[in-house]
């Protein structure tokens, strides 16, 4: 490895794959105030798209350990809370200007604004091995910047919360999945999961309805209940633990369940 590349030795962890989705605002001044905005959320959708447990073979003991890998690049992580395009343009203006990355591509917060097309590109999510999760956290990610939109224009807004603590909520995410709640930050406590997607669905019941998605936001009710896809590999790699199945067993097994799975819903 040569350690004189751009990223060093971090590139060689690099064996990850993240599910990215793109939401089209063509108001520069709406994007960045839609991204402040949406930080909220991110660790909802990390939490309910969490499948990458394994590491190397072994259990790590989180649901997403794709993002403590992807962590070790630079610039990324939640977004910064800028307060205006021009915030947001100067500060990559003053990386670029030194030729310290062509261009804000280069810059891989979980949330940032597409440097090739009019959207906010949400980054933080996991890949799904089922394509009907996959459609329901596409849609909920659009249903969420709607509503947020839909606030805007009533002259209305989510609140906006320290990045300090929303990465309290993006950790519990990145380790438990949906088997433990997130802070309710207005409320003062942690909110279990079956509550939470309840109230996710109730909030973008409007927006799901005019963007004809019910049925695929609905869905994130079966995740919760179902377990997402780092639960269901756990599980299969624990069958198999019991049946006297070698670690490299297990693994094969793991393996073969999400091609299953995949196959599943071609």
């Amino acid at each position: 490895m040569d350690c004189r590349l751009p990223l060093g030795g971090v590139v060689r962890r690099m064996l990850i794959c993240g599910m990215h989705v793109h939401v089209g605002i063509d108001d520069n001044t709406l994007r960045a105030d839609l991204m402040r905005q949406m930080s909220y959320f991110l660790p909802h959708l990390l939490a309910l798209s969490t499948s990458s447990p394994f590491w190397q073979g072994e259990d790590t003991g989180m649901a997403s350990y794709r993002i403590s890998v992807f962590d070790n690049l630079p610039r990324t992580g939640l977004p910064p809370q800028f307060e205006s395009w021009e915030d947001y343009h100067r500060s990559v203006a003053a990386l670029t200007d030194l030729g310290l990355i062509e261009d804000s591509s280069k810059i891989w917060w979980d949330l940032r604004p597409s440097h090739q097309f009019p959207t906010l590109e949400t980054r933080i999510m996991d890949v799904q091995p089922r394509l009907e999760h996959t459609l329901s956290l596409a849609a909920l990610n659009q249903c969420l910047l709607r509503m947020l939109w839909r606030l805007r224009v009533r002259n209305q807004r989510w609140r906006i919360y320290d990045r300090f603590l929303i990465g309290e909520n993006r950790w519990r995410a990145q380790r438990y999945g949906v088997t433990e709640g997130l802070i309710d930050f207005g409320r003062g406590e942690i909110v279990p999961w079956p509550e939470l997607v309840e109230e996710l669905v109730t909030l973008v019941e409007e927006d799901a309805d005019v963007l004809g998605c019910q049925d695929e936001v609905q869905r994130m009710r079966d995740i919760v209940r179902g377990g997402t896809s780092a639960a269901r590999q756990r599980a299969v790699h624990e069958a198999a633990q019991a049946g006297g199945a070698g670690n490299e067993e297990r693994m094969r097994a793991v393996v073969a369940h999400l091609i299953e799975e995949f196959h599943t819903d071609l």
